[in-house]
């Protein structure tokens, strides 16, 4: 039994269908091409390819990223506010000394000093890194810490090293700030002084 002939309108329908679906569609444009040239209008079917054996991928350990810590303000206020009510340091650094005499940067520097080392010695147990004396050479081995030992000068090739110490470095050990009572306003490093008459 022969397909039936579609009428006049169901013809006008289906070219205008397949005007726009072969200008959007290039697969079913492909199949009016194979029809023209007296082909089929489905494409032969695939052959599935042989699915080839996976190859293992390599753990490529990831290096986990530099966690920056965010440091809160408090306990560095709270040293320098140490700092100026043992040894006025912030008066001695905030002073212009431009115009003063050495004799007189001289004393100033050494009550400072006197206050400062004070203020640390009560609340720092602060030792140094290196126990050789500067000036000395020393020896740096393999594997050594390199955020306690900063290598200076002509650095190449692998340890041991072997160098002068120009510096033994400090590590504190301990630290004992006082405890700040409630309401306490660290950033009044020193409060204004109103002597009345």
């Amino acid at each position: 039994m022969s397909d039936p002939k579609p009428s006049f309108f169901a013809r006008l329908f289906l070219a205008w269908a397949a005007y726009f679906r072969t200008l959007f569609d290039a697969d079913f444009a492909a199949g009016v091409v194979r029809l023209r040239e007296g082909g089929p209008a489905l494409p032969p079917p695939k052959e599935e390819p042989e699915e080839k054996p996976k190859k293992k991928k390599k753990k490529v350990e990831k290096k986990e990223p530099t966690v920056l810590k965010a440091a809160g303000p408090e306990a560095a206020l709270q040293l320098l506010g140490l700092l100026q009510r043992e040894g006025r340091f912030v008066d001695f650094v905030r002073e212009d000394i431009a115009e003063a005499d050495d004799a007189d940067i001289g004393a100033a520097a050494r009550v400072v000093h006197e206050g400062c080392r004070k203020a640390l010695d009560e609340h720092f147990e602060i030792a140094p890194i290196h126990a050789s004396e500067e000036g000395e050479t020393v020896k740096v081995e393999e594997g050594f810490d390199a955020h306690a030992i900063r290598l200076t000068g002509n650095v190449v090739g692998d340890p041991p090293f072997s160098g002068e110490l120009t510096h033994r470095g400090w590590r504190c050990e301990s630290v004992e700030l006082p405890k700040m009572s409630e309401g306490h306003d660290p950033h009044v490093i020193a409060p204004a002084e109103v002597e009345l008459s």
